[in-house]
């Protein structure tokens, strides 16, 4: 196992400058992810991190040993991409063990690492079969254990299960953090879903524009985001927003007055208020609004409401009620903000107040 670090990196393709002097440092046995909508740059990170890409400024270090400029077979470190890249005429024993052919390892110890990689991933059977004879979620798994055989100082994942239906997703990110766990291998993992974001990491990079907007564990960018693009990227559904002016303790907006508790901003500030989906209750007085869209989910119902008048403004919210709702589209509804759950930012920059 091994820390990476990563100091003022910078990246350019021509003119356009994709990474801006990008520092961040993981530790020994961690599990990052880094997110953010596509053209963030975070695949190009990673893939500089393989050696993949070169370097346009600073320094990128495995274990304390600067990595700028040793060869991508020389770094240790494992990939595992999105396409699966299996050899279609090789067996899953034969694709597995095919790195460490060509680093002309002995047969035996060939036969024990892949014997051992497919234990764990549950390819004991599948060993003698062609990729074009298995699923999509066991291609993956191959892809997988091709690399716990090199048996690297890091883990690198680019967006690997974007190409599974959402139930396998979901089998696959607790596959994925069942063998980090049990590995306890650094591991750099790459994805635009903050779900898997959020259910994977340890720590979370949250990527936007070539910059890291907010770096912390999965529940701290979840209550406390730092500004309104991590806000809005992190929680699913996301998080309702609209602007408003503060005074005398509440938000004035949408026709309404919106409650704030223990949070401040200059009087008559421009500000943005924000509350999340399962943070809003219907009470039987409160924000008047009218249910435009029921949504029935079983144990929870999405419900989508107008505030305010459409004319002068009004907003569609979302709000995620425990149980089932018994009211139906076209009724007036009451809404209750949790006030312990409210955020605000500044309308102009963004920032967290």
């Amino acid at each position: 196992m091994a820390s990476v670090s990563f100091s003022r990196i910078e990246k350019s393709f021509g003119a356009t400058k994709v990474l801006h002097g990008i520092s961040l440092h993981i530790a020994d046995g961690e599990f990052m992810v880094l997110v953010g909508p596509s053209g963030c740059g975070k695949s190009t990170l990673l893939r500089m991190l393989a050696g993949l890409e070169d370097i346009g400024a600073g320094e990128i270090a495995i274990d304390g040993r600067v990595v700028n400029e040793v060869d991508s077979k020389d770094r240790d470190i494992a990939m595992v991409f999105q396409s699966y890249a299996l050899y279609p005429h090789l067996t899953v024993a034969d694709n597995m063990g095919f790195s460490l052919r060509l680093r002309s390892e002995r047969k035996e110890l060939i036969q024990s690492r892949v014997a051992d990689a497919a234990k764990i991933l549950n390819l004991g059977s599948y060993l003698h079969r062609y990729p074009r004879e298995l699923s999509g979620g066991q291609r993956q798994r191959v892809a997988m254990g091709r690399a716990i055989v090199r048996d690297p100082k890091v883990f690198l994942f680019d967006e690997p299960l974007s190409n599974l239906d959402a139930k396998l997703r979901v089998a696959m990110r607790a596959e994925i953090k069942a063998l980090h766990q049990r590995l306890k291998t650094t591991t750099v993992y790459v994805t635009h879903d903050q779900v898997e974001a959020m259910t994977m990491a340890d720590r979370i990079a949250v990527m936007n524009e070539g910059r890291i907007e907010q770096l912390g564990e999965p529940l701290e960018l979840y209550d406390r985001p730092a500004n309104l693009f991590v806000a809005q990227f992190i929680g699913s559904p996301a998080m309702n927003v609209f602007e408003g002016l503060y005074r005398n303790d509440f938000v004035e907006a949408l026709g309404a007055r919106w409650p704030v508790s223990g949070l401040r901003a200059a009087e008559g500030q421009r500000v943005k208020y924000g509350i999340r989906p399962e943070h809003v209750d219907l009470a039987a007085a409160g924000i008047a609004a009218e249910v435009v869209v029921v949504e029935p989910m079983g144990a929870e119902t999405e419900l989508l409401v107008k505030v305010g008048n459409p004319a002068a403004g009004g907003q569609t919210l979302t709000l995620v009620a425990h149980g089932r709702s018994s009211i139906g589209p076209g009724e007036r509804a009451f809404l209750a903000p949790r006030l312990e759950h409210v955020h605000l930012f500044d309308a102009a920059t963004g920032a967290r107040l």
